[in-house]
């Protein structure tokens, strides 16, 4: 492996050429940013080596990390100007629609549909950093339409970087991330939303804020840019996960209303047992 070009240098994409540098420190890394001031920055700090419009004809690996919405048709573009030797692999947090598209492509070997379950609440290439992916989970969708030999490349990347790949199906990957990722992040942002409501009435309310709130409102930090893009492409998950949500809130609510503590204790003791699970996926 010699040549990788990453498009779109903010923090995932900014990480792995961090990594991959890191360790391939003879590797060429190209690559652009629709943002000029992230392409200034990641020539900076030595994400990528050259910025490059379009990758090389001869590239291994083409990275692509853009917003959700933009990832088709970047990946259809980037496919016609590659050669048959260049494998891409998207980073997206949706599966089934990139997979939907590229169903009967006639480069559909030459894509690889991954997930990174890596990021923070910040976002740019001054949020990367070369160690992000380590010992993290990386899914990978439909791996037996891949090509043997190009998907080696990512294999030699992934192997360095140090992630754990698992094998999942893309309509699963899509319900399942709706739940233990893009719910989260909306009760963040709504959490956040609500005290800042509160907060034009009481202006001390932050005073009494403490490391609970912090921890809870964290992802409400993230870049609007990314997940607007994520819930509406995986929307109708989204919406089942809400709607559960929602049920289960009302739920809450109307024990709390009715001054239920033996009910509110119950509850919250048998969904202390997520403890257990979350210490057991450690």
């Amino acid at each position: 492996m010699k040549k990788i070009h990453i498009i779109g240098l903010g923090l995932l994409g900014g990480s792995f050429g961090l990594g991959a540098r890191q360790k391939f420190p003879e590797l060429i890394i190209t690559g652009t940013d629709s943002n000029p001031q992230n392409l200034k920055d990641a020539l900076t700090l030595g994400i990528i080596t050259e910025a490059k419009d379009t990758p090389d004809a001869d590239t291994d690996l083409v990275i692509l990390a853009t917003p959700a919405d933009t990832l088709g048709e970047i990946l259809l573009n980037t496919l016609d100007q590659v050669g048959e030797n260049t494998l891409i692999f998207d980073v997206g947090s949706t599966k089934s629609k990139l997979c939907d598209l590229m169903a009967n492509h006639p480069k559909r070997r030459q894509y690889l549909a991954a997930h990174p379950i890596a990021g923070t609440e910040y976002s740019g290439p001054k949020a990367a950093f070369a160690d992000l992916l380590d010992r993290k989970i990386l899914i990978i969708c439909e791996l037996e339409k891949t090509d043997l030999h190009l998907k080696e490349k990512a294999y030699k990347l992934f192997d360095a970087l140090n992630v754990k790949l698992r094998f999942m199906d893309p309509e699963e990957h899509d319900r399942h991330l709706a739940f233990v990722s893009h719910l989260s992040h909306i009760s963040s942002f709504m959490l956040g939303e609500t005290v800042l409501q509160k907060m034009a009435d009481e202006k001390n309310i932050f005073d009494m804020a403490g490391s609970g709130f912090a921890s809870t409102v964290r992802l409400a930090k993230s870049s609007p840019a990314m997940w607007a893009p994520i819930f509406t492409e995986n929307k109708e998950n989204i919406l089942a996960a809400m709607d559960s949500y929602i049920s289960n809130l009302t739920a809450f609510r109307n024990k709390i209303a009715a001054g239920d503590s033996k009910g509110l204790y119950e509850e919250m003791a048998e969904i202390n047992k997520i403890r257990d699970i979350l210490d057991l996926g450690k």
